[in-house]
């Protein structure tokens, strides 16, 4: 849902960066690398415990997958490879963060109520991407969802960075 409303928002920032991103001649598809390792030093500072410098570090990373399309589109380099490389990492990115959280909460006592929410969050969040999948693959068209990739990642960084994850 905001993701379609805040796409038109963020376009000409996006196009802005991109133009400059495409001078440098480093490619979408390398974008979506660095947003990923990224992401994995993310969950490595989130299982330490260090919540607000994850998400802090999480702001960037999400930063890194919104530039890599922007970054494609300006450049007129959008690939098949490079859009199933970016859903992939995604999924990725989305995996690991959570099991940071996870791995963090895991070294608190009596915590199993964090784990637990963590991991349904974890099987909920792939289970969106498979089923909008499996509806492509069988002529269904599903393109739109209530609480997408994007609005998942704002939640976790206003909760990472607002304390609310504690």
């Amino acid at each position: 849902m905001i993701s379609k409303y805040g796409r038109d928002w963020i376009a000409t920032p996006l196009n802005y960066i991109a133009r400059g991103l495409e001078a440098t001649g480093i490619s979408p598809n390398a974008l979506t690398i660095i947003g990923f390792v990224l992401t994995l030093a993310v969950a490595l500072i989130l299982a330490t415990g260090n919540l607000l410098a994850g998400g802090i570090l999480l702001i960037f990373a999400a930063l890194f997958d919104t530039l890599d399309g922007a970054l494609a589109r300006h450049a007129g380099r959008v690939t098949v490879f490079g859009a199933f490389l970016d859903s992939t990492m995604d999924r990725y990115s989305e995996a690991v963060t959570l099991i940071g959280l996870m791995a963090y909460y895991a070294r608190q006592p009596d915590n199993w109520q964090p784990i637990l929410l963590l991991g349904c969050t974890l099987v909920g969040s792939l289970m969106v991407s498979y089923t909008r999948a499996r509806a492509e693959a069988v002529g269904i068209e599903c393109k739109e969802g209530f609480f997408q990739r994007t609005e998942r990642i704002i939640v976790l960084i206003v909760g990472l960075v607002t304390g609310w994850m504690l």
